[in-house]
């Protein structure tokens, strides 16, 4: 923020206290030399001089500046700066005399805090400080707060991590002092914290937000009313750059008026967007290695990827950054979105410059005037760029992956890049006989192209993906770390970074498409309603959570099964104002009168509704091949006879049909003054208010068929207001989609066992689904607190895997690698280990209740307080391991060699503690 783009190393907000910034200072009272004005000379210490007041204010006036851009925040939203000194006290600051200063600002000493656990974790990142907010241009390390201090945690107002196995609460700002806090961690902290009730972890005595208060502000603004609040939320996290600017919509018209599709889009877009304090976590991150995100359609994804590089620029401009996408008509617009994101994080200061090859927009392939990441990587080989043309008869993700495979074949690629991020990543996704190794062409090049982030970990590497399988059109394969790395790297983006950083993220909130055509989309999409069964979906209650689905019933054969999805997890606001249907089918008896509808919906539009023809409305035409093209074709001359103008994507002008390959403009999907026809290929990653679908009985012939059920789910998603869907003939899809929409935001349906192709969302559901499909290898796997009841994991490399807490209850482990693994606290009551390797593992409090470990190894394990009742421990290895305070009462003992193990506090078999035995 402001002139230096340093962010806050905290910053906090509120309804009443208004905006906080406080700069952290981690120095000792002998470290600092003199204060001269807003100077800070320092020695033994990182740097030898700073201004951190200067720096909190000029982020602070950075940051109102953006709030006095809206009107109704102008000159209303307080202001404060202060600096922490979390390893100074009051005393010695003011035995040193710096207190005598004239210039002396307001400072938060180690006296106000209390370090509890979660406090060292917070501001400390375990007692290590990575000086990330740029001071040096460099990150550094210093350990903070050498000396002993309280582990009191006061139990009612501590300060909470958001919790990493739980989604972001948002918090209800109903009492705007207490509960309307929030407090963003930027620079050091490189967290995001939530405050429950007043700040944590304070003395009783000392409250921080009284001291807070008690600060003069630089700018003294209003008590701020709630439709104020929610605005300064949006403008702290920049969703108000995206709100449309017109004028005031008239009055809500009366239910006896016709109402018009214009009047209810100048009504949404006055709304402002609602804040996400999930996305604004993940947009904000910078993980030290993969990390995939996963996102529904419409919840945003190609707005957090360039979120996510604009905000890795600038704080680290040296760095070497590819923004990559495959459907050449999202180039203009991820520029568009790239530029406002870099100009908001820098007031204004940086846009996106092609010419700064520090931060590219590449095309996957490339082009012979547009450069991609494939071509980049073939100059820096030395060898020529393939093209299209030069591989027959490939779809063109196919061609592409054959290209990639030339290239890596017998060759060791330069690392060029720092960072790689990847939009719609399921469409540079190919069948199994097109891969490298195992490996994904594309996504194997891209990974071999970065930097490792640290030489001692080469695997960690800055590759960050979105996708949706959903809106897979080619392969069906999921773009999982196996999938795409090997099986050996499967492990990659499993669990969490140190500091809580998710290795995996889920976008579950839609924001374009409205609920009720979402749903429709899901349920047609994934056959949940279809008369033989599901054909493709998710088949565990915690996938459907995971994309923001609530669940009734249990995924067994037989049972019947209800999703719903809850209005706050689609906040499109268009079905509260519009009276009529948002999604209609309408099934005709030939193509010409298919056709003959579409054209007077289309000029009903245009002259009733007042849409514009232009990025408003959209024609998407089903089906694959030749036929799909002589539809498009039918449609574009039928549309223009009628008197609309159409644009076909890649012509020069509107009403052009016949392309020239000499006059093509491949970026391009829209044109002034006409409506869009296209198919679904190209419409990929587009939007508009008002979608026709036409040619449904291009899926409907062959309902089965998963990659076009895929183009069905593509085509509903791409509205922001209406849908009108319409085929020819009659098919028994057209009953089930007539079944979907009467079904509303929820479906009930009776599950039959497992579909052709399975989806998994979350951490487990993709572990087991792994195992199913052959994979072994989950070596240093994140797993804490998963619920793997039941699971069969024989044989399984979980060689470092972190399970503690972890629910293996009754789990089938046997022969299972779980070496120098993390169980604690996990229960594996009457679960199979049999000959399980678990040497030097850690199983403190674990509940081994009835679990079968014959021959196990367990040497040097750590079993304390574990407990082992009626367990089955014939033949096991315990040399060395360590039971203290375990329970073995009733356990089988059988061929157990004792010698060597510490009994001390251990209650044996027969209820003897082991200092009782002889």
């Amino acid at each position: 923020m402001g002139k230096s783009r340093k962010e806050p190393d905290i910053l906090v907000v509120d309804a009443q206290l208004g905006l906080i910034v406080i700069e952290i200072k981690s120095v000792t009272i002998d470290q600092i030399l003199t204060i001269t004005g807003h100077r800070w000379e320092f020695q033994n210490y990182y740097t030898t001089e700073s201004s951190p007041y200067a720096q909190a204010e000029n982020q602070l006036f950075a940051l109102l500046g953006y709030c006095d851009r809206e009107p109704i925040l102008r000159r209303q939203v307080t202001g404060r700066a202060l600096i922490a000194l979390p390893l100074i006290t009051e005393a010695q600051w003011y035995d040193s005399g710096f207190y005598q200063l004239p210039s002396c600002p307001s400072i938060i000493f180690r006296d106000c805090l209390r370090y509890g656990e979660v406090r060292d974790r917070a501001l400390s990142d375990e007692a290590v400080v990575t000086w990330a907010d740029g001071e040096d241009g460099g990150n550094h390390t210093n350990e903070i707060n050498p000396v002993n201090h309280t582990n009191e945690i006061n139990p009612v107002n501590q300060i909470n991590e958001i919790n990493p196995v739980n989604q972001i609460n948002e918090i209800n700002p109903v009492n705007p002092v207490n509960d309307g806090v929030r407090i963003w961690g930027g620079g050091r902290m490189g967290k995001i914290f939530q405050v429950n009730s007043e700040l944590p972890n304070l003395k009783s005595d000392t409250s921080l937000l009284k001291l807070i208060a008690q600060t003069s502000p630089i700018i003294k603004g209003s008590h701020l009313k709630e439709t104020q609040w929610q605005l300064l939320k949006a403008v702290v996290s920049g969703t108000p750059i995206f709100r449309k600017r017109l004028h005031p919509p008239p009055n809500h018209q009366q239910k006896n008026q016709k109402q018009t599709r214009a009047h209810i889009l100048s009504q949404i877009r006055q709304n402002l967007s609602p804040f996400d304090l999930n996305q604004e976590h993940i947009a904000k991150q910078i993980a030290p290695g993969p990390q995939r995100i996963r996102g529904i359609a419409g919840s945003g994804k190609t707005v957090l990827l360039c979120q996510k590089a604009a905000h890795i620029h600038l704080k680290h401009p040296n760095w070497d950054i590819a923004l990559v996408f495959f459907s050449r008509s999202l180039y203009q617009p991820i520029i568009t979105q790239l530029d406002k994101w870099l100009r908001r994080f820098s007031s204004g200061e940086v846009g996106y410059d092609k010419l700064n090859l520090k931060l590219q927009v590449l095309h996957a392939w490339g082009a012979k005037n547009q450069p991609g990441l494939y071509g980049n990587i073939c100059q820096a080989v030395g060898v020529r760029r393939l093209i299209p043309g030069d591989i027959s008869d490939k779809q063109p993700s196919e061609s592409l992956a054959v290209a990639c495979h030339e290239l890596l074949h017998g060759r060791l690629l330069p690392q060029l890049y720092d960072a790689i991020l990847i939009d719609e990543g399921q469409d540079l996704i190919v069948n199994n006989r097109l891969k490298f190794g195992g490996k994904q062409p594309f996504y194997w090049m891209a990974y071999q192209a970065l930097r490792p982030i640290n030489p001692a970990q080469p695997e960690q590497r800055r590759l960050i993906w979105g996708y949706d399988e959903a809106q897979s059109l080619a392969s069906l394969n999921i773009p999982n770390a196996s999938e795409l790395f090997g099986e050996e790297l499967g492990h990659l983006v499993t669990g969490y970074y140190p500091g809580g950083i998710r290795k995996t993220e889920t976008m579950y909130r839609c924001y374009r498409t409205p609920g009720l055509i979402l749903t429709a989309a899901h349920g047609i999409g994934m056959g949940l309603l279809r008369r033989g069964g599901i054909l493709t979906g998710i088949t565990r209650v915690e996938d459907w959570q995971a994309i923001g689905y609530e669940v009734t019933g249990s995924f067994l054969p037989g049972q019947q099964i209800t999703v719903k999805r809850p209005k706050e997890n689609s906040p499109n606001p268009i079905a509260e104002l519009w009276d009529g249907k948002l999604l209609e089918f309408i099934a005709y008896r030939s193509r010409q009168e298919e056709l003959t509808a579409l054209a007077e919906n289309i000029l009903y539009n245009l002259r009733h509704d007042k849409l514009k023809p232009s990025q408003e409305i959209l024609v998407i035409v089903l089906g694959s091949g030749f036929p799909a093209i002589q539809l498009e074709t039918a449609i574009a001359e039928f549309l223009i006879s009628q008197g609309i103008d159409i644009y076909i994507p890649s012509a020069p002008d509107c009403n052009i049909l016949e392309i020239d390959r000499d006059n093509r403009k491949p970026n391009q999907f829209w044109c002034e003054g006409g409506v869009t026809i296209s198919r679904i290929h190209r419409a990929k990653g587009n939007e508009a208010d008002m979608v026709y679908i036409v040619g449904l009985d291009n899926v409907a012939k062959d309902e089965s068929n998963l990659q076009l059920r895929n183009q069905l789910f593509v085509a509903l998603t791409r509205a922001k207001g209406w849908v009108k869907l319409s085929g020819v003939g009659s098919y028994p899809m057209y009953e089930e989609l007539w079944r979907v929409i009467q079904s509303g935001d929820s479906f009930t349906f009776t599950f039959r066992g497992n579909p052709q192709r399975e989806i998994s969302v979350t951490d487990v559901g993709e572990v087991r689904s792994r195992y199913d499909a052959g994979g072994r290898n989950f070596q240093n796997a994140d797993l804490a607190g998963a619920r793997l009841a039941g699971a069969d994991l024989r044989e399984a490399n979980l060689i470092g895997a972190i399970l503690s807490k972890a629910d293996l209850r009754h789990a089938k482990l046997d022969g299972a690698k779980l070496v120098i693994a993390d169980l604690s606290g996990a229960d594996l009551s009457y679960g199979s280990l049999r000959k399980a390797k678990l040497v030097g593992a850690n199983l403190q409090a674990a509940r081994l209740i009835g679990a079968d470990l014959s021959w196990a190894k367990l040497a040097n394990a750590n079993l304390g307080n574990a407990e082992l009742v009626g367990a089955n421990l014939t033949g096991v290895n315990l040399t060395g391991a360590d039971l203290t305070g375990a329970d073995l009462t009733g356990a089988n003992l059988d061929k157990v060699d004792l010698s060597e193990v510490d009994l001390s506090g251990v209650r044996m078999s027969d209820g003897r503690i082991g200092e009782e035995l002889p």
